[in-house]
């Protein structure tokens, strides 16, 4: 069992090895095209983003039912709580519904990381929360 156990934590810390440095590459890769439009007298455009994180600032008295419903959708129940969500057409419209109930932003990688483990849970295949 000890050995089993080595084996997967290697796996996992070689995963996490390749994972880092795949966010280096890709954050090289852009800090250099920003310096090359830079040089050239250009603009860089940063790509868009694909996360967006969402968190609820008033409570449950005197909402709409559509907007109770979108709320709902989006996992924010209660006030003070925060949902990663993917960004996309229909997301944004349904944001732009509630945007008097919650405030929303794109994360940076580093709050990101300082959210999750802090404060993220992962699911085990009998449905139970565990924190990271």
């Amino acid at each position: 069992a000890k050995h089993q156990t080595a084996e997967k934590r290697a796996i996992i810390t070689k995963r996490a090895e390749k994972h880092a440095l795949n966010r280096r590459n890709k954050e090289r890769a852009l800090n250099s095209a920003r310096r090359s439009a830079r040089l050239n007298g250009n603009f860089y455009v940063d790509p868009e983003a694909k996360l967006l994180f969402a968190i609820r600032l008033r409570g449950v008295n005197h909402v709409p039912p559509k907007q109770r419903k979108i709320l709902e959708l989006l996992r924010l129940l209660q006030m003070n709580n925060g949902v990663f969500l993917r960004v996309n057409y229909a997301m944004l419209k349904m944001l732009e519904r509630v945007v008097p109930y919650v405030a929303f932003g794109y994360p940076n990688y580093k709050s990101v990381r300082e959210l999750i483990y802090k404060r993220g849970f992962g699911k085990t295949n009998r449905n139970q929360r565990i924190s990271l």
